[in-house]
């Protein structure tokens, strides 16, 4: 089993690559799909995952470093996943961590000691750092909403991309991998990349995404993009494999599509809080069924593959 687990965290390593293709993630869907083992093991490293989240640093950074050190990560997680993943079970929330942080699958909804409000999306990370001079989130990980209290302060959010300064707004900021997206419900923002000199202004009703370097297209926020603080996904002529990409956010374990169905397009609103029932809910509305090997793995398939 050792063997499969190092597989496993090979396959994690190559997946958050900045440079991952289409072909790779083809690859690593059929290497689960081959035997249950590998299921199991991708399963487990998931569990980890989710667990590492909350974990106190020095656990946690075995993870982060798979970014960076491929050899060394990949001893690293092995050695994780053989000690078991029950064995992480009794860590709590380190204080040191984050300040705030939500597991797989949870939200939260937080008032800062200025008044703003702050939403975490699942699986998210922030730290709050407020001084005399100015009121700054660090987003670590996942998804947040800010709507800013009336302060002097200025008020901004940094990603590992750079710096978003709100202008009395209320906004959610994204953290991808290599990516940050913006996206803007009232007033405005002004976005700085980190290697660039460049300030973009996004006012309400647009979104975008940023690098280091870079600051993409605008695009028109959607009516519902921010249903998720309401524990709600909205699709609106959506291809599959996306609804599927953001439901996998909220539950633990893989959730994936088979390429043939993953261009199925559809519109609809799925409950947050209980993806089984989403799940099922795509079952109905499409020619797919859902392939469950374990309980943290599940593929959608054609239906007439059952």
């Amino acid at each position: 089993m050792k063997a499969i687990l190092g597989e496993a965290v090979d396959w994690y390593v190559r997946l958050h690559d900045s440079h991952v293709d289409d072909a790779t993630r083809a690859a690593w869907q059929a290497w689960c799909a081959a035997d249950p083992r590998h299921a199991e093991a991708w399963a487990r490293l998931e569990q980890l995952q989710c667990r590492l989240g909350n974990a106190p640093s020095g656990a946690a950074q075995a993870l982060e470093s798979a970014r960076r050190d491929r050899r060394n990560a990949v001893k690293a997680l092995v050695l994780l996943l053989g000690a078991g993943v029950a064995g992480w079970q009794g860590y709590r929330v380190s204080p040191w961590s984050a300040d705030y942080s939500t597991r797989i699958g949870e939200r939260r909804h937080l008032t800062l000691a200025d008044g703003t409000r702050l939403d975490l999306n699942s699986g998210s990370r922030v730290d709050i750092r407020f001084d005399a001079g100015r009121r700054l989130i660090h987003l670590r990980q996942g998804e947040i909403l800010v709507q800013t209290a009336k302060d002097p302060r200025p008020l901004s959010v940094r990603t590992g991309e750079g710096d978003i300064l709100a202008l009395g707004t209320r906004f959610s900021v994204r953290q991808h991998a290599g990516m940050s997206q913006v996206a803007v419900a009232a007033h405005a923002v002004a976005v700085r990349p980190n290697r660039t000199g460049q300030v973009v202004r996004l006012d309400a009703g647009y979104r975008l995404s940023f690098s280091a370097d870079t600051v993409g297209p605008l695009h028109p926020l959607a009516p519902d993009a921010l249903a998720w603080v309401q524990g709600m996904l909205v699709s609106v002529d959506w291809r599959l494999a996306d609804v599927v990409d953001e439901l996998a956010r909220y539950r633990p374990g893989y959730l994936g599509c088979a390429e043939r169905v993953a261009g199925l397009r559809l519109s609809g609103a799925f409950n947050l809080d209980d993806t089984d029932i989403a799940l099922a809910s795509l079952e109905d509305a499409l020619p797919i069924r859902a392939r469950r090997m374990t309980r943290y793995w599940v593929r959608l398939e054609p239906l007439e593959m059952a």
